[in-house]
């Protein structure tokens, strides 16, 4: 990069890391379009199409011209679709206007950030975290502070860590549930030991990301704001993208105390307005209609969590939690640090990932993206076979490793 280069580019962007998500997909592409054969499990994207009786109400939509400028916080059927949701699902008390729809929940995470940060504020982030929570805390002149537990922990961190987190400049606590990268799920006790944690210090929000609700596993989804005594402090962020297959429909949404939601509304008025008509009228269809896809969406993920472990079993030196919900596995692979095959040696997940992708065409995203340098992440949103494929050609280089 030239001298005149980093000139003219602002140091915000220069400090931005790229995603690291998006860095392997497109090294994906590019290989594929030298004619390999690439089996990518790097995204998180559910590889199901997005319900027939969604896409129809979408297309009922622009026939009947829902085709204009909507409100900044969203059509008024589908806040008021998002607010019964959240009380049908989640025993939480958002009124419609305490909701914004946005263009997706990453967007959520953005106006959030924006609305609420000053440089040198404080965030606390359960730690592996989402890549881009990181780097979204930092582009808005706030300060990360990771609480990490590991494998062993299955990715949870103790009551008492989060309490040493906190300070003074502490302005929100930051997670997700089912978790990616990790596919944790926290329970009703564990969630409530953190609000318990939170609620004596009435300077410090909750932000609780819940995009994965309905590819949980456990078979109870519980919402850390609905907890009494952080109810008032809680914020929660969610969306279409996962639970409806919805990725490229970009439509997200947050709960939160009306003068968050208004300073998020001002925000996105500025940033890109109202997401779009047509998709929030499918969205309210999405909410309020027929759950059966979805739930065979999340079986068929169950299934396919299931072989992934069993076949990662197989491979020494791979140790994996088992994870309750998204549809990643998360396992420590620093058993194969400093190991060689004569011409390559693997230092850290980086090496490691890209090793499997260059020699087994495995697409594959490091666990340091995610704040734990010691693993990898694995998206199983794919078909049995391309999954049974990708970990066969795995164990197979691996296995030179020694």
């Amino acid at each position: 990069m030239t001298d005149t280069t980093t000139t003219i580019l602002s140091q915000r962007v220069m400090a931005l890391a790229e995603s690291e998500t998006l860095k392997m997909a497109r090294m994906a592409r590019e290989l594929r379009a030298l004619g390999h054969d690439v089996i990518s499990l790097s995204l998180g994207e559910p590889d199901f199409d997005t319900p027939d009786f969604i896409k129809d109400a979408a297309y009922q939509a622009l026939k009947d011209g829902y085709t204009k400028y909507t409100p900044v916080a969203g059509l008024p059927e589908l806040t008021k679709a998002v607010s019964e949701k959240f009380k049908r699902d989640n025993n939480l008390d958002y009124r419609p206007e305490q909701i914004v729809v946005s263009n997706g929940a990453k967007q959520t995470v953005y106006n959030l950030c924006q609305a609420l940060l000053d440089p040198g504020d404080e965030v606390v982030v359960f730690a592996p975290y989402w890549v881009s929570y990181w780097e979204i805390v930092k582009l808005s002149g706030g300060v990360p502070v990771p609480v990490y537990a590991g494998v062993e922990r299955d990715f949870k961190p103790t009551p008492e860590q989060l309490a040493a987190a906190i300070t003074e400049r502490t302005k929100f606590v930051l997670f997700s549930s089912p978790c990616n990268p990790t596919g944790t799920v926290f329970d009703r006790e564990e969630l409530k030991a953190y609000a318990d944690v939170i609620a004596p210090h009435q300077h410090v929000l909750i932000v609780s990301d819940e995009i994965y609700e309905y590819i949980n596993f456990t078979h109870e989804h519980v919402s850390i704001g609905s907890f009494p005594n952080v109810k008032d402090r809680t914020i929660t962020i969610n969306g279409f993208a996962k639970g409806f297959a919805m990725t490229g429909w970009r439509l997200g949404y947050m709960g939160a105390p009306r003068f968050i939601a208004d300073a998020c509304s001002k925000i996105q008025g500025q940033v890109t307005s109202g997401a779009s008509s047509f998709g929030q009228k499918a969205g309210a269809v999405a909410l309020m209609g027929d759950l059966g896809p979805t739930e065979k969406m999340r079986e068929a993920f169950r299934e396919r969590r299931d072989i992934v472990l069993s076949m990662l079993e197989e491979i020494p030196g791979i140790k994996a939690n088992h994870p309750d919900g998204a549809f990643y596995v998360f396992p420590d692979i620093s058993a194969y640090f400093g190991k060689s095959d004569g011409q390559t040696i693997i230092h850290n997940s980086d090496d490691f990932c890209d090793y499997v992708m260059s020699g087994a065409y495995v697409g594959l995203v490091s666990g340091a993206a995610f704040g734990d340098p010691n693993c990898f992440r694995l998206s199983y949103a794919a078909s049995e076979e391309q999954l049974r494929e990708a970990i066969r050609r795995m164990k197979d280089i691996l296995g030179r490793l020694k």
